[in-house]
C-alpha cells in the first residue's frame, strides 16, 4: 500500500516535512511502503485553541482539510503510473488533526455526502490509519451507508484534547476512539482499536514505536483483505 499522510498541529499549526515524523517514514519505506505526506490548508490559523462551543469554525476546520486530502488524492490518481502508486490499494492516515480529517474523510465517502463526490465514483482507500483521531456529526451517532473501508485506531484513554468517548450536544457530536469502536462493533465492521490506559494526546505521535501493530494491519486487513477484528488496552511505557 501507499500511505497518504496527514500531520497534526490541531487546524493551527504544522507542517508535511517536520523532522519529528523522518524516523517512521524512514521506518515505512524500509520496510517497502510508499509515503505520501501532504499539505493541507490551516483552517484555525491565528487561533490560541477551539473546542465544540465553535463547532461552525471546527468543522470549516475538519472540511477545508477533507477538501484537500480529496484534492491530493485525485492528483495522486492522475499519476499514478509516474508514482507508482496502485489506484486500489491506498491508505490513508493522520495524526491528532490529521487523524480526525482522515476519519472525517471515510465518514464523507461511505455515507455518499457532496464533500466526496469530487472522487472518482466507486473509489475508496484500502484503509484508514488514526493516531488519536475523531469524526464530527450533525446528525447524532455515527451511522455507515456503505461499509467503510478497514480501519486502525490508537488513542489514549485519558486524551482530553481530541476526547477518547465524546462531546455531544443534542444531535452534534465530536466522537473518539472510544466511541466510534462501539459503533465499529455494532455495525460488524472491520477494524483494530487499540485503547492505551491512562495515556493522554501523546498516542499521537506514537507512529514511530506502534509500527508493529500498523504493519499487521496493512499486511493481515490490508493487503490480505482479512476481516481480522482486534480490540486491546496497552500500558507500554515504550509508546
Amino acid at each position: 500500500p501507499t500511505i497518504v499522510f496527514m500531520f497534526g498541529g490541531g487546524f493551527i499549526r504544522g507542517t508535511r516535512d517536520d523532522e519529528s515524523y523522518n524516523g517512521w517514514f524512514r521506518t515505512m519505506t524500509e520496510n517497502g511502503y510508499r509515503v505520501v505526506s501532504i499539505d493541507y490548508r490551516l483552517g484555525l490559523k491565528g487561533s490560541n485553541k477551539v473546542g465544540i462551543a465553535q463547532v461552525n469554525v471546527l468543522d470549516k476546520a475538519i472540511h477545508m482539510a477533507v477538501e484537500d486530502l480529496f484534492s491530493a488524492t485525485n492528483f495522486i490518481l492522475e499519476n499514478a503510473d509516474q508514482f507508482e502508486v496502485s489506484p486500489d490499494n491506498i491508505v490513508i492516515s493522520g495524526s491528532s488533526a490529521g487523524a480526525i480529517t482522515v476519519m472525517q474523510a471515510e465518514y464523507e465517502i461511505a455515507n455518499g455526502t457532496s464533500w466526496a463526490s469530487v472522487l472518482p465514483e466507486g473509489f475508496n482507500y484500502a484503509g484508514v490509519m488514526s493516531f488519536s483521531g475523531a469524526i464530527l456529526s450533525r446528525e447524532g451517532k455515527v451511522d455507515y451507508k456503505k461499509v467503510p473501508c478497514a480501519t486502525l485506531m490508537l488513542h489514549g484513554t485519558s486524551d482530553e484534547l481530541v476526547p477518547y468517548n465524546q462531546i455531544k450536544v443534542f444531535n452534534l457530536g465530536f466522537f473518539g476512539g472510544g466511541k466510534l469502536v462501539e459503533r465499529f462493533k455494532k455495525f460488524g465492521l472491520n477494524y483494530n482499536m487499540y485503547h492505551f490506559t491512562g495515556y493522554g494526546h501523546e498516542i499521537a505521535g506514537s507512529m514511530g514505536t506502534t509500527f508493529d501493530l500498523q504493519d499487521k494491519f496493512l499486511k493481515t486487513n490490508v493487503m490480505q483483505k482479512k476481516m481480522r477484528i482486534v480490540e486491546a488496552w496497552i500500558d507500554d511505557p515504550d509508546v
